[in-house]
């Protein structure tokens, strides 16, 4: 999954599923925007606004076992 580090970041999203991520981001008061070129441009404030990035983006992209895994590995912490 990608890594997020502070600033704006030009995330590669497939199309399909950038305006669903683009539309949660806005919920989550995440600056982001969706530029003609085709990316998901999104401004990362704070290391709470990039795991929010990250768990947005995990769950619409991330296969179902890397999901179950994550939550197992949460559970444990």
């Amino acid at each position: 999954m990608t890594n997020l580090t502070l600033g704006e970041q030009i995330l590669q999203i497939p199309l399909s599923d950038r305006w669903q991520i683009y539309h949660r981001l806005q919920e989550l008061m995440i600056s982001c925007s969706c530029p003609a070129d085709g990316s998901l441009r999104v401004k990362v404030n704070s290391l709470l606004e990039a795991i929010l990035v990250r768990s947005t983006i995990m769950q619409l992209l991330a296969p179902r076992q890397e999901l179950v895994d994550w939550l197992e590995h949460c559970w444990y912490l």
